[in-house]
């Protein structure tokens, strides 16, 4: 049971309540939604995170499910596990991740896994972890992949502190409402 109230749509402002009739009903909307004026933007920035990086979706999704895991965050894992599979990742890729691994190869996704890992915990990458993603990413990609751990560990603190109920995975319907949205919230 959440450990504050959900949004009620019908004490907001309308720009606010627009936007977020528009979205997928999830648990996570509806708590970020109290936060009336930073609701809109956040969701701007979730959507360019989830349609418009150069960073491939997969290894965005893996990350995900990295900071997930390291946040302790069982709503975060919840949805992103199934966004993950339907992007592409392997069973075997999300088992490892979940039993803290850095994962099977492609060395690719071992090396973002890592990386991803190191952020978390440390805030400073190693000299090692940035060059082995240096390998496979541009710097735009690596700047992205750090914008997704920020923001996803943002996520995990708020659906962890608020204590929101874990929605069933709406697997791809965020990611399809976010581009439907695209720059607008």
């Amino acid at each position: 049971m959440a450990r504050l109230p959900y949004f009620d749509p019908d004490s907001a402002p309308s720009d606010v309540t627009e936007a977020y009739t528009a979205l997928p009903r999830l648990n996570i909307f509806s708590m970020v939604a109290n936060a009336e004026t930073a609701f809109r933007p956040w969701l701007r920035f979730g959507a360019a995170l989830l349609t418009e990086l150069e960073l491939d979706p997969l290894l965005r999704e893996l990350a995900i499910l990295e900071v997930a895991r390291l946040s302790g965050s069982e709503y975060e894992w919840v949805q992103h596990r199934a966004i993950a599979l339907a992007v592409g990742a392997t069973e075997r890729q999300v088992g490892s991740i979940e039993r803290g691994h850095d994962g099977p190869p492609p060395e690719r996704e071992r090396a973002v896994v890592t990386f991803t890992r190191e952020a978390v915990r440390n805030v400073r990458a190693s000299d090692a972890a940035l060059q082995a993603v240096r390998e496979f990413l541009s710097t735009r990609e690596v700047v992205e992949l750090l914008l997704v751990i920020g923001h996803y560990m943002a996520v995990a603190r708020v659906a962890e502190t608020t204590g929101i109920d874990v929605d069933e995975p709406a697997r791809l319907a965020v990611v399809e409402a976010a581009a439907q949205r695209g720059g607008r919230a």
